[in-house]
């Protein structure tokens, strides 16, 4: 956690006269509280209330305490593009996660935002209807694509054995991209992660700890060598000496050593860029259509299971948020015209 979030996140001035004895449990709350987001949305928070900060001092406001009327003002320029915020527009899901910004940080301090406000609540709903626009979602990859790109990995080096089991294990079993990176070894091995893997007869299970809780994925072998997740990952394992903490880590620009820490998660979207240009997947001009979530979009529109499965593997709690990630789905497989006997 950044120490800017952090310091949001220290005791009310209501409470800074607590005894001492209850020190402990304020610092293990502040742990728990760091706890109840994940570090991306962390370090977005604070930039986003480094910005709303520098926007109120700017226009000469106090952002302490809180005021629907200030909060509806730094909206709207985050909509137009004032010069106080930089000027450029921002779209309407970054206004969004602003304001779930701002709310949190509030609340953390012992204050709260009333986001229902009509100083809020209208000038968002205006926002919406005025600059609101389909989400442009990320282009799936589907096997053709990421066999031509596992085609292009260097098989005999580290860095290109661990980009395979990248691809692999993203795309089977539809990870997120912080949930790749986020993989040890074993159980309870670091302070950081956000899974692990064990190797069974069958398969191998990989354990992770998502929004909702934990859940478990289950991915099966590929029908050849070169296409086996588990084979994939066993050997970067083997190559790099990984028997425990981090799976996925850094490799030095020589290509010869592995360092200790963890990969970035953004990381894994720059292996997904690089190797589709390389395979001709994407076009260099074109490469931001593809991303960490194209391997996930990827299994979702390719996978031919029951869709209730392929919900499961990507742990969405609805199979209407499922059919987003479906690029390529058949959407009139079903025809309920026919079905009710027109």
């Amino acid at each position: 956690m950044t120490d800017r979030f952090r310091s949001a996140l220290s005791p009310h001035p209501a409470s800074e006269h607590q005894p001492a004895s209850l020190s402990g449990l304020a610092a293990q709350a502040r742990d728990y509280a760091e706890a109840a987001t994940s570090a991306n949305t962390r370090r977005a928070y604070d930039a986003d209330w480094r910005h709303f900060t520098a926007w109120c001092k700017h226009e000469n406001l106090d952002p302490m305490p809180p005021h629907p009327q200030t909060v509806g003002l730094y909206l709207t320029a985050c909509a137009t593009g004032a010069k106080s915020v930089g000027g450029k527009r921002n779209a309407v899901s970054t206004i969004e996660r602003r304001l779930s910004a701002l709310c949190t940080v509030y609340m953390s301090r012992g204050v709260v935002l009333d986001r229902r406000d009509r100083h809020i609540a209208l000038v968002m709903a205006g926002i919406r209807n005025t600059h609101g626009r389909p989400p442009v979602q990320k282009a799936a990859l589907m096997p053709e694509d990421l066999i031509a790109m596992l085609s292009v990995c260097e098989r005999e080096t580290l860095r290109g054995l661990r980009d395979r089991a990248i691809l692999l294990i993203g795309f089977s079993g539809g990870l997120r991209r912080s949930e790749i990176t986020g993989l040890d070894g074993g159980r309870d091995q670091t302070s950081d992660g956000l899974g692990w893997v064990e190797f069974m007869d069958k398969g191998l299970l990989i354990t992770l700890r998502g929004k909702t809780g934990w859940r478990e994925v289950e991915i099966g072998p590929g029908t050849t060598p070169a296409t086996c997740p588990i084979t994939a990952l066993r050997d970067w394992m083997k190559r790099a000496g990984i028997r425990q903490g981090p799976i996925f880590r850094r490799i030095w620009p020589d290509g010869m050593e592995i360092g200790a820490m963890r990969l970035n998660d953004r990381e894994v979207a720059r292996v997904v860029k690089r190797l589709a240009v390389l395979a001709g997947v994407a076009d260099p001009r074109d490469e931001r259509m593809y991303a960490g979530h194209s391997l996930r979009a990827g299994l979702a529109s390719s996978a031919e299971a029951d869709e209730r499965l392929v919900q499961k593997q990507l742990g969405h709690s609805t199979a209407e948020m499922t059919r987003r990630y479906q690029r390529r789905r058949d959407r009139f497989r079903v025809n309920l015209t026919r079905a009710a006997g027109l």
